[in-house]
């Protein structure tokens, strides 16, 4: 049993136009119930996409966990989004320094993390995806024994500090006698970060590179697997609340038993609410900006406002569910207004300035078009930095 309590005094947290839900709680359970369109105005808090005090790239990694980074040059503007005066140079800077890396880690997919959070949630991570890259090793009939014997050659090759792309390896391999199509170079190198020896390293503009973990990221004083549940759980219903134990375990793609492990260790710190039926968790001490300000956003393909959740009903209506969403798990820029899906965007280069095109899924009152103006102006501007 609980009291709930809304404190509307914005004097007393030192903001503007803030809410404070303050959760009492007499016993164990702690449960209330709220709308749709609260859990998307908590949410767009939670992710950073409404007021906060972060200034840097890394900071909103690290306070995200794992970002995901499909089609890299878009992907920074998942970052820079979060930010309020960001360029992609700027994105690309913390890269280039090894602040953030890009990598795959969780799922099967490239994500940003901050450096002295890779090697832990790498831990967590391994036992999953080592599978799915012998599957991928199956399915290409590779010689999963050749491949491991030819990982400390193209640890060689990037020792030293060494910054090379997939096709300069491949070269480089082939001097050396090591003769590999593209799917088959893909795989060892795959299987090389996979095994925590390489990750993407340097920049130069669309260049993409490896280099090696070792010599790129700080090594940071180990955990346990105990404590790395803990902290990943923290760091997702933190910045992804309210959310489900269902969305834990796809964005984390760890067993539902280890899910469950780790949600009880950050119980005395979160609240439960129930939605449509689901129980959702958040931390105790919400703090959110006052509903009925309209957030108009445009947000990067992939992003983890879209992607981080198995349940996505409260974000967009199921007939516009496919213009967005494929089944095949390709993700399309997305505008949203109020936590809401409206329709998509799309970037385009003019005389190498950046372009930014509006589709809604239906006819919007120029009203709301408007709304998105100041958006638009921020992701050109972000983009003509490039």
């Amino acid at each position: 049993m609980q009291r709930l309590t809304l404190n509307l005094n914005a004097n007393a947290l030192d903001q503007p136009a803030w809410l404070c839900v303050k959760i009492c709680t007499f016993g164990f359970l702690n449960r209330f119930y709220m709308t749709s369109d609260e859990l998307l105005n908590l949410r767009l808090y939670n992710q950073l996409l409404s007021l906060h005090e972060l200034k840097e790239p890394r900071e909103v990694v690290a306070r995200m966990g794992a970002m995901q980074s499909q089609a890299l040059e878009m992907a920074k503007w998942a970052i820079g989004s979060r930010l309020p005066d960001s360029s992609a140079n700027e994105i690309t800077g913390t890269l280039n320094r090894g602040e953030v890396i890009r990598t795959h880690i969780l799922r099967p997919t490239w994500h940003f993390v901050a450096a002295e959070d890779l090697r832990w949630m790498y831990a967590l991570s391994y036992p999953r995806l080592k599978p799915v890259y012998r599957s991928y090793a199956k399915m290409l009939g590779a010689d999963e024994s050749l491949l491991y014997s030819t990982i400390p050659l193209v640890e060689e090759l990037l020792s030293g500090g060494r910054h090379l792309s997939k096709q300069e390896i491949g070269e480089e391999l082939a001097e050396r006698g090591v003769l590999l199509d593209d799917n088959h170079l893909k795989l060892l190198l795959s299987f090389t970060e996979l095994e925590g020896i390489i990750v993407n390293g340097e920049l130069e503009g669309s260049r993409q590179t490896f280099t090696l973990l070792e010599e790129w990221a700080p090594r940071m004083a180990e955990i346990s697997r105990e404590e790395a549940l803990e902290r990943l759980a923290r760091r997702f219903f933190t910045s992804h609340g309210p959310a489900t134990l269902q969305d834990f375990a796809w964005w984390s793609n760890l067993p539902i038993t280890d899910c469950r492990k780790a949600m009880e260790m950050i119980q005395p710190n979160f609240i439960r609410e129930s939605i449509a039926g689901r129980e959702c968790w958040m931390r105790n001490d919400i703090r959110t900006p006052l509903p009925g300000q309209e957030s108009a956003l445009l947000l990067a393909p992939f992003d983890e406002f879209v992607v981080s959740y198995k349940d996505r009903t409260e974000m967009i209506d199921a007939e516009h569910y496919s213009k967005v969403m494929t089944k095949n798990g390709i993700f399309s820029p997305t505008i949203m207004l109020n936590g809401k899906i409206i329709g998509s965007w799309k970037k385009s280069m003019k005389k190498n300035v950046p372009q930014i095109t509006l589709s809604f899924f239906e006819k919007m009152p120029k009203k709301i078009v408007a709304l998105f103006q100041p958006e638009i102006e921020r992701l050109e501007k972000f983009y003509a930095q490039f």
